[in-house]
């Protein structure tokens, strides 16, 4: 591989015979700026000519790919090398100049009024290396600010919002301010009833002639004239009158005589063929406009996006146009296309869960408008087989589990004494979810019996999310445990094991959770992970048993001796509270190009009624999402290393978890794109278990079991969807503390030490 790269990179070296005697190729844009506060990666973007890209901003392997090819262009394996390849750019010195005066044109928007910029061509045998250099010249700035606005009601929304202005006496004379100004107030006006305001009618007026680099500045919004003849008028306002509901149909339907049209109250119409999916109170709801309501362009965008959401909703669209009732006021068109009510899937999966193979089955249906309100509901029937080896002394040697899962959602808060208000500016769920689980082993039997409400929402920007856990109840249960595997590890006779006895006991978990979420991009925007400046962090908090344990005190409630702990139903619950915290954030560096950085940390904390953490909620490390040098579950607690070297599904969890990564992100060609990262971390446990010797997390010693991998990765990225294989190294070992073994990256071995990950979308 490395001899392909090598030789990938030496024929990038050698392009020139792809171009033309008299052309050069452009090896280099270089952009300096005399005055350090020029944003010099804002400007950036009006280069009009890039040199070929860079792998890892280092390798031009892209164009080396494409010198591979010969000159013979009919060829198939010449015009697969093209097809994936770049090829050279060759200097334009048209598009040069026009760098030039796009970035000139820039800086003089910024406040730099006398700027320059030079162009400098340096030819070195047959490639070119520009620079732009910018000679700022001085900053104006702007001494005074008037408002010169000739209608009254228009100055007035103006002046009282005037705080929300980027303008400010002292503030640099930047045009892009002034124009994210014009933005802000046509905003506010054509959400204040201004339906035919838009940032045309908003001038400014700049005196630069006064001393010192000072500038005056005058806005201006004109009196209104819709043609050059018409008199001057104010600018008229809007008022909404009827709301016109077209669902499955168009405007045409309202002069249809087999359309049927029904009206609540004077202003709302309902226009259809046949029985709409959807109940007209329902769709009332989503919608923002009211008659009577000055127009709001807000409320349009809300409308539309409310529809969309819906999972009975095809498409949706909002039309509005001047009502032949009155000068002043609008009609509203409401157009909603359902979709299909029933849906059915299936699927069939392989699995192997090391080198035991099997197979799993799906079923699902769903309803995607149960009681006409666009309650969506979800049944899935799941069965899986696996062929376990290598299991002494069971008489069965399968693994068998079924599960079946139904979910309610409904697309709005389902609680009392919520605010109007509150309810029309938020994106909305309620989630009503049951499962039931049933896993045969031949070393045991485990059921799992889930019931769940819950609530999620969101701003209208989606930046912001919210997600409540209001009533999580979890009843596991263990019908049968073989005598084979009850001796060996959970008798007390033999391996005394509080972490496996108490993952095999029933337990009855009720919980209440809630997570926050919040990206710096809008919704609007693609992931973060390619590309774009952007960071997201990510709250978690859950706690568990406190209203069980309060209640058993008060009621002197049972209390079990051997399991030492309150029993509910002859039947211990779990106490805790956890506590999870994530960031992320990337760097972009070119279009191409961008680091991305994630830091994890979480903890939980068994007490009063639990010792020990209930498996599901324990934190595991390795695997495609953690320290990716390890394999799912094999790292950790601490320097503990597993069972005699194997992996070790429940000794291998712990109470606190830290993971630290960086990556490097490319893309390469076509949809794939690389990534080199380095990965960090280890959990550990809060108490000393003897069965977990190392895993207790301690101030002085923790840090030397920090385990990290480093590797490379390919990704197949199709925007909506992103396929992931990553191979990486351990580099430290904390399961060895000293030696060769604790430094792989020094001596690596790569049957030991390799681990390759498939998943489906980024690691964070």
């Amino acid at each position: 591989m490395a001899v392909l790269v090598c030789g990938i990179v030496a024929a990038s070296c050698a392009p020139e015979r792809f171009i033309r005697d008299d052309e050069l190729l452009l090896d280099g844009v270089s952009l300096k700026a005399d005055d350090k506060k020029i944003p010099l990666s804002t400007i950036e973007g009006f280069v009009r000519q890039h040199p070929n890209s860079r792998w890892f901003s280092l390798f031009k392997v892209p164009l080396g790919v494409y010198c591979m090819s010969g000159s013979d262009s009919t060829r198939r394996v010449n015009k697969f090398f093209r097809r994936i390849g770049e090829p050279p750019v060759v200097y334009d010195s048209v598009q040069a100049e026009r760098s030039r005066s796009n970035i000139e044109a820039a800086i003089r928007n910024m406040g730099y009024l006398q700027a320059t910029v030079d162009r400098r061509e340096q030819v070195n045998k047959r490639k070119m290396k520009l620079a732009l250099d910018v000679t700022s010249g001085p900053c104006y700035f702007v001494d005074q600010i008037d408002r010169r606005i000739d209608d009254p009601t228009i100055d007035s929304l103006v002046a009282a919002t005037w705080q929300e202005s980027g303008l400010y006496r002292g503030m640099p004379f930047d045009i892009n301010k002034l124009d994210a100004e014009r933005s802000r107030i046509t905003t506010l006006l054509q959400n204040s009833g201004y339906y035919r305001f838009n940032k045309n009618f908003i001038s400014f007026d700049a005196d630069t002639a006064i001393d010192n680099h000072f500038v005056a500045l005058t806005l201006h919004i004109p009196l209104y004239r819709n043609r050059q003849e018409d008199t001057l008028t104010v600018h008229p306002r809007f008022y909404l009158r009827d709301i016109n509901y077209l669902i499955d149909t168009d405007v045409s339907a309202l002069t249809n005589d087999s359309a049927t049209i029904d009206t609540i109250g004077e202003s709302y119409r309902f226009v259809y063929h046949k029985r709409p999916q959807l109940r007209p109170s329902f769709l009332m709801t989503k919608t923002e406009l009211r008659p009577g309501q000055l127009f709001d362009e807000s409320d349009v965008q809300d409308t539309y996006s409310n529809l969309s959401q819906l999972s009975a909703v095809l498409g949706a669209n909002v039309t509005l146009s001047p009502s032949d009732a009155s000068a002043d006021s609008l009609d509203a068109f409401v157009s909603v296309m359902t979709a299909k009510r029933h849906g059915v899937s299936a699927s069939l999966e392989g699995t192997n869960s090391a080198g035991d193979l099997g197979a799993a089955v799906s079923l699902g249906y769903q309803n995607r408008n149960v009681f006409r309100r666009s309650a969506l509901t979800s049944l899935k029937l799941r069965g899986a087989f696996e062929a376990i080896k290598g299991l002494e002394g069971y008489s069965d040697q399968n693994y068998i589990e079924f599960s079946a899962e139904a979910n309610l959602n409904f697309p709005e808060f389902m609680f009392p004494f919520l605010s109007r208000d509150f309810r029309h500016t938020v994106k909305a769920q309620s989630i009503a979810s049951v499962m039931f689980d049933s896993q045969d082993r031949p070393e045991f039997h485990r059921r799992v019996l889930t019931a769940a409400w819950r609530y999620r929402w969101s701003r209208m920007n989606q930046q912001i999310q919210h997600r409540v856990d209001l009533a999580d109840l979890n009843y596991v249960f263990m019908p049968w445990i073989s005598e084979t595997f009850r001796r060996e590890y959970l008798s007390d006779n033999g391996n005394r094991n509080a972490v496996l006895r108490y993952n095999y006991e029933n337990l009855f978990i009720m919980r209440w959770g809630y997570n926050f979420y919040f990206t710096s991009l809008p919704s609007t925007a693609q992931s973060a992970s390619y590309g774009q400046n952007a960071y997201s962090l990510r709250l978690a908090v859950e706690t568990a048993g406190n209203f069980l344990y309060g209640l058993s005190n008060l009621l002197h409630g049972q209390h079990s001796q051997h399991l030492d702990a309150y029993t509910l139903f002859n039947i211990a619950y779990a106490q805790y509270v956890k506590f999870d915290f994530d960031y992320a954030k990337s760097f972009r560096f070119d279009e191409r190009n961008s680091l991305a950085l994630h830091a994890a940390f979480g903890v939980a904390f068994p007490y009063a009624n639990s010792r020990v953490l209930p498996y599901e909620k324990r934190y595991f490390s390795g695997g495609a999402n953690s320290v990716r040098g390890w394999s799912v579950r094999g790292l950790g607690p601490g320097s503990f290393s597993g069972s005699d070297g194997r992996v070790d599904f429940i000794r291998q969890t712990g109470d606190l978890k830290l993971d630290l990564s960086a990556e490097w992100r490319t893309h390469l060609f076509w949809k794939f794109d690389g990534a080199a990262f380095v990965d960090a971390g280890n959990i550990w446990t809060l108490r000393n278990y003897e069965e977990q010797p190392g895993g207790q997390f301690r101030f002085d010693t923790f840090w030397r079991q920090i385990a990290v991998a480093y590797g490379l990765g390919v990704r197949l990225n199709f925007g909506y969807f992103i396929l992931r294989l990553d191979g990486a190294m351990k580099a430290i070992n904390p399961a060895h503390e000293h030696g060769r073994y604790h430094y792989p990256i020094i001596h690596p071995k790569l049957k030991r030490d390799f681990h390759l990950h498939f998943a489906v979308g980024m690691p964070f």
